[in-house]
């Protein structure tokens, strides 16, 4: 992977300032995804013309036939950092010949299965590992991963609080 200064990445930041600053409601995206139960936990999700699977372990009542929600969420945060290290690396005119992302993150059980109501049910530490080499001097390879950490959309939602809106349709309506 060799990431160059004025590539189509550069190009897509320069026509999205332009498009933002005609109109800045053009900032504002919104993704979207639904899922639908399958087998005894597993869950297919839809997110526009692609879908993923997701399922447990068998410790935790899965087949195991895809990655488990947690492991979905550190591919999400992988991939994101991948991006993101992509489009600020020729942002920033940093040539990269390769990179590997690595992220592992602890989770209690008995927060999600309510044995302990002090134990919070989602994961309690994130440790991402970037290998990062190139021709470039390691203060350029912090200087990226400082504009990574700082731009990460997927890092911001564990790192930051967002705000999370969820609505129950019962019923018939549920359709």
């Amino acid at each position: 992977m060799t990431t160059e200064v004025g590539t189509p990445l550069n190009d897509i930041t320069a026509a999205t300032a332009r498009a933002v600053a005609q109109d800045p409601a053009a900032a504002a995206v919104v993704f979207r995804a639904s899922g639908r139960p399958e087998g005894t936990v597993a869950t297919l999700v839809t997110a526009g013309h692609h879908t993923v699977r997701v399922d447990e372990p068998p410790n935790l009542g899965g087949a195991d036939t895809a990655a488990n929600p947690v492991e979905v969420y550190l591919a999400a945060l992988i991939a994101c950092h991948t991006v993101t290290y992509r489009f600020w690396a020729q942002r920033l005119g940093i040539v990269v010949a390769d990179l590997a992302i690595e992220a592992e993150g602890d989770l209690d059980v008995r927060g999600f299965f309510g044995l302990d109501d002090a134990v919070r049910p989602g994961l309690q530490a994130v440790r991402v590992t970037v290998r990062i080499d190139g021709p470039e001097p390691a203060e350029r390879y912090a200087e990226l991963h400082r504009a990574v950490e700082s731009h990460c959309p997927v890092l911001d939602l564990t790192a930051a609080p967002t705000p999370v809106e969820s609505r129950l349709i019962t019923g018939a309506a549920a359709g």
